[in-house]
């Protein structure tokens, strides 16, 4: 539910926007405030599972997501809807790496997959089918229903947790100095980034001197916190954990995976809206089967991580997301539902064969005592990568779309015999539908330039498509560098 929120909203953003007298732009605050807020607490919280005890922190995190889930529902006005989804995302930001953490360390290293088999079935699956979920709650009920759906299962949540989930002796009680100056750093740095990264391609960038200045906070910030919190004794992230290879390579590949998936999870609904003619809701249902694909595929990864080296399978899910990217970058306009969905049920199982497998590696050097660490930093990278994916592709977008205009458009002259014999075409068909001949005249020219513009925007889409195929191949050889996990089996921790 928690990974769902980030994507659910979406759809439903024109509505709350209607309902509480606010504009589009001012709305978007309801989606960058929860992700700020996600961003800041998710590296920070190994640190305070160990002061505070993780089942303690996993239960106060549940209460209050599903508490603030139901006030974002009954939020009267804009403001106070993003307070309370700060307050969501920070509550929600500590949900991810604490559940990877109790089941990864509940299972002996060879079961692991399984567990990630499960896991995995939330964070890849729920945002592919939030803003299916969000524009058929707002089209059936009402834009609030899309928080009320967390209520009943954080019930539950907060239920199992308090009879199925304890502490290992580890983390029960340890006091532990408070880093001031690494929490202040940390807060800043990551919070200041995260806004640059949702807001920079809306702002145009470095032409907005907010964005200027909060990049150099973010760089400057996060410079002194990685110098510090090598050097303190006590720090509230624990970065010397990239010294096991496995481990720094996993994050450096599932921040690239974070690019990937969630660049091109925001590029294939804007392109068939915009270019194919899809209604929101159906764009949505169009993005489905990658979903599905994740979702069915995801178990028999788990079980198959257990008893083929990992590595294998690894590369086998990074070869099938480049080669189905490099599907999707020939799509063109008169590309039909079959065209988006087979390429995308067999990217869903190349999903799967990628997650868990780099979970299961990337962990298995890990003592269990830096577990909860450890996965803050890998969610933290995942969530981070995603941004900075939708952020490059929205730009990059925007960026060859006018360059390709340009190109085609230059083709388009008064001495190209093809041009003139389509604009005198439409010119006839305008004056046969009423217009004076200088309206007709006009009505062409305009319509002209929009092919050449749809066909500008598809050769932009599909380039991005294919610079993201080709970015995951390329990635093939680092899995070289990753040790094969242990293969003991061992009595489960509880």
């Amino acid at each position: 539910m928690e990974v769902l929120d980030t994507t659910v909203v979406n759809v439903s953003l024109p509505h709350i926007a209607g309902s509480l007298s606010a504009t589009i732009d001012e709305a978007t605050w309801v989606l960058t405030s929860y992700l700020v807020a996600n961003a800041i607490i998710l590296p920070m919280t190994g640190w305070l599972a160990s002061v505070f005890g993780r089942k303690r922190l996993l239960m106060a995190s549940v209460v209050g997501f599903t508490a603030s889930s139901f006030l974002c529902g009954l939020a009267p006005n804009l403001g106070s809807l993003i307070v309370f989804r700060i307050l969501q995302g920070a509550t929600g930001g500590a949900l991810q790496p604490l559940s990877q953490a109790v089941l990864l360390e509940a299972f002996p290293p060879h079961e692991r997959g399984k567990a990630m088999g499960f896991w995995g079935q939330g964070i890849v699956v729920a945002p592919i089918l939030g803003p299916v979920l969000g524009g058929w709650l707002t089209d059936n009920y009402s834009w609030r229903w899309v928080f009320y759906i967390n209520i009943p299962v954080g019930i539950a949540s907060i239920v199992m947790t308090k009879l199925f989930i304890f502490d290992p002796p580890y983390i029960r009680e340890q006091k532990r100095k408070i880093d001031y100056w690494g929490l202040g750093m940390l807060t800043v740095g990551i919070g200041a980034l995260q806004y640059v990264l949702d807001k920079g391609q809306e702002d145009d960038w470095f032409a907005s001197r907010t964005i200027t200045t909060l990049t150099l906070i973010a760089v400057v910030t996060l410079t002194v916190f990685i110098v510090h919190e090598l050097t303190v004794e006590d720090p509230v992230v624990d970065l010397r954990v990239f010294k096991a290879r496995s481990f720094a390579v996993g994050v450096f590949l599932m921040t690239i995976v974070g690019f990937v998936m969630y660049g091109s999870m925001v590029l294939l609904p804007v392109m068939l809206q915009t270019l194919l003619g899809y209604p929101s809701v159906q764009a949505g249902i169009a993005m489905a089967p990658r979903g599905a694909g994740a979702f069915f595929m995801m178990q028999i990864t788990g079980q198959l991580t257990g008893r083929v080296d990992p590595r294998k399978l690894l590369t086998t899910g990074l070869v099938v997301g480049g080669v189905t990217l490099l599907w999707l970058s020939n799509l063109n306009l008169q590309a039909g539902y079959w065209d988006v969905f087979w390429p995308q049920l067999i990217q869903g199982f190349g999903m799967s064969l990628l997650f868990v497998p780099l979970t299961t590696i990337a962990m298995d050097p890990v003592p269990r005592e830096r577990m909860g660490n450890a996965t803050s930093l890998f969610n933290l990278m995942r969530n981070l990568g995603g941004s900075i994916g939708i952020a490059i592709t929205g730009t990059m977008l925007a960026r060859q779309q006018q360059a390709s205009t340009a190109m085609l458009g230059a083709n388009v002259t008064l001495y190209d015999p093809a041009s003139q014999s389509m604009l005198a075409g439409l010119r006839g068909a305008f004056v046969a539908a009423g217009a004076d001949a200088a309206t007709a005249t006009s009505r062409a020219h305009a319509t002209l330039f929009g092919v050449v513009q749809r066909h500008a925007a598809m050769v932009a889409f599909v380039g991005i498509f294919q610079l993201m195929g080709i970015a995951f191949v390329v990635l093939v050889p680092l899995v070289l560098l990753m040790k094969r996990p242990r293969a003991r089996a061992g009595p489960a921790a509880h």
